[in-house]
């Protein structure tokens, strides 16, 4: 019997990937200008690059889609629990605290919420684009998760804790404990970023997906546990005993990202394709072994538009949500039902917000409409500004300066949440899949973590606003 043909064996064991995951290298595009070119065979790339493992069961997938919840879901946690949160500070002794300066704490909460998640948040992605090649993802990602379990695991513990005798340090403890959180989520969010870039892109767009579901999640336990506990610290309790559980979850699923042939195949190919380029007559190209920080202009001269879009996409979002879209409450709240009381804010803010994300997220699975170098995207992008005085004319409470209400109906902010969960996602994920993209293959983890860098700063200066808004109110 006739012995199959090396090459047929090969493709039999091995199916083709995406047309993306062609893309050259810097060294690949100039291949053809080497002395041992003309003694390689044509193709337009690599073998390791144009075959891969199947994705059995879409595994991969689910892994990636579950890292992009974790990435984001100790943030939503932490403001999802709105109520918690204000009876904490509300539960204060006349003896330790003034009702003027509680007052502050609860009405300006989301705000110094914010701006505690944001800031250090900019510093940490810093860190984590000086850290690429010094510090293995592993190590990164990691560090970042343990960081945030024993964080939660601190929070979860401090809801049984009477604090109404220390309710100003414990708003400072919240605070820090939030700008840790954020600062080690942004740290495992932009390594993942960098490493779904050697992926094809529907990898990037599982942990985009995943990012507005962990919104979306965090926002429906909220609801769940106001509806099944019987007072608020029961609800807090199982809320954050969740995002535990969670977090270990996230753990144990990167430990066996690297056990798949699909994701072990695509995670080894940035060593094999800088290896394969090397030549007598050129140096050896920089790898993670000799280079101490990426370069940065080469990225930024290819992704600076990207990037712009997603600084004011979060910008935008952040500067509304949740500091000024929590504050608004229902025309009919002095009927005191329940819905008014207790579950308006929960889901009219929080629910609609993160479901129309998850929708314009995912949806860029199937459209990725405009392209990365439309100038249609910028235009879009800057529209979403409008939104900024929708919500502000909605019923927001209390006002102290802009008496003016103009969508005087509880459908209005349930609409205008919609649209922006709705633009937020799609907008600001598209740059996000493109960016790591439109750069050759040895930057895109270095590419990532730059995204992820704008995204953040976004969120930082949106929230500088959101505290003029909320108070400009």
């Amino acid at each position: 019997m006739a012995t199959m043909p090396p090459q047929q064996s090969l493709n039999s064991a091995y199916v083709k990937v995406d047309p993306e995951d062609s893309r050259p290298s810097e060294e690949e595009e100039t291949e053809d200008q080497s002395p041992s070119a003309s003694l390689l065979p044509k193709c337009s790339a690599p073998l390791a690059v144009r075959y891969s493992p199947e994705d059995s069961y879409c595994f991969v997938y689910i892994i990636f889609f579950l890292m992009g919840i974790g990435s984001l879901l100790p943030w939503n946690f932490f403001v999802t629990a709105k109520h918690y949160w204000l009876y904490k500070l509300s539960n204060c002794t006349h003896h330790t605290c003034y009702e003027e300066q509680s007052s502050d704490l609860r009405n300006y909460f989301e705000s110094y919420l914010t701006i505690a998640s944001t800031v250090p948040s900019v510093l940490c992605m810093i860190l984590n684009y000086i850290l690429v090649n010094r510090l293995s993802p592993k190590v990164r990602i990691l560090s970042s998760l343990f960081i945030i379990l024993l964080v939660f695991v601190i929070t979860t513990v401090l809801v049984k804790v009477d604090t109404s005798n220390y309710t100003v340090p414990f708003f400072a403890v919240t605070l820090v404990s939030v700008a840790i959180v954020t600062g080690a989520s942004n740290v495992f969010c932009g390594s993942m970023f960098g490493i779904s870039g050697h992926f094809p892109m529907r990898i990037s767009q599982a942990i985009i997906s995943g990012q507005a579901m962990g919104g979306t999640v965090s926002a429906l336990v909220s609801i769940i546990d106001l509806a099944a506990a019987k007072d608020v610290t029961e609800s807090a309790l199982a809320y954050f005993l969740t995002a535990i559980i969670f977090i270990l979850l996230c753990i144990v699923m990167y430990l066996l990202l690297p056990q798949l042939p699909y994701s072990r195949h695509y995670m080894l190919l940035p060593s094999l394709t800088t290896s394969a380029a090397t030549t007598e007559e050129d140096e050896p190209v920089t790898t993670r072994s000799n280079v101490s920080v990426p370069p940065l202009w080469p990225i930024l001269k290819k992704t600076w538009v990207l990037g712009l879009c997603v600084f004011y996409v979060f910008c935008i979002s952040i500067a509304v949500f949740p500091g000024m879209s929590s504050g608004i409450v229902s025309v009919n709240e002095d009927t005191n039902s329940l819905w008014t009381t207790t579950y308006f804010v929960p889901i009219t803010c929080f629910f609609l917000y993160n479901v129309g994300d998850f929708c314009g997220r995912l949806s860029t699975a199937w459209l990725q409409v405009p392209g990365p170098t439309s100038r249609v995207l910028p235009i879009l992008v800057l529209c979403r500004t409008t939104l900024v005085p929708l919500f502000m004319f909605c019923n927001y409470q209390p006002r102290n300066h802009l008496q003016t209400v103009l969508f005087n109906d509880d459908v209005y902010p349930m609409v205008f949440n919609c649209l922006l969960g709705l633009s937020n996602g799609y907008l600001g994920s598209l740059p996000m899949i493109y960016g790591p993209k439109v750069v050759p293959r040895e930057l895109t983890e270095a590419t990532g973590v730059v995204m992820t860098f704008f995204l953040t700063l976004g969120l930082t200066v949106g929230s500088a606003f959101s505290v003029l808004i909320v108070r400009a109110i």
